[in-house]
């Protein structure tokens, strides 16, 4: 297969991890140590991605937590909602043109309607280009 034949679906995976926004930072953090990953969707009750919490995003508020005595905040009060994401039939090669300009290291794969579907890391990415390469 071409890699300007490939799609996003046939490099996704499933997410380890995917969280609620109704959760403290505290617990978020760890489910994510104890899934290994660095960051997380956060989905509503159908499954829609509603936004994407990440390591350096708990981090900030953990440090500030614990130097002001703040309360403990929630998953809602952290989490980027502005999500970039990939569609399944977006092809490889595009994806890799998005992730060029930006920052996220790993992108939820959405349906349409802004289901999640999967994830993709620029590691799959490099590894789809090399393949066809």
């Amino acid at each position: 297969m071409a890699v300007h034949a490939m799609t996003v679906a046939d490099c996704m995976v499933p997410p380890k991890l995917t969280l609620k926004a109704e959760i403290t930072i505290h617990d978020a953090v760890r489910k994510m140590i104890q899934a290994h990953v660095i960051g997380a969707a956060v989905l509503d009750e159908q499954a829609h991605v509603v936004g994407y919490i990440s390591e350096q995003d708990c981090l900030q508020h953990l440090l500030n937590e614990s130097y002001h005595h703040e309360g403990q905040m929630l998953v809602n009060d952290v989490m980027h909602k502005d999500v970039l994401f990939a569609l399944p039939d977006m092809s490889i090669v595009d994806l890799a043109q998005l992730m060029c300009g930006n920052k996220p290291k790993k992108y939820p794969v959405c349906s349409p309607s802004g289901r999640l579907l999967g994830i993709i890391t620029r590691t799959q990415v490099l590894q789809a280009l090399l393949k066809q390469g």
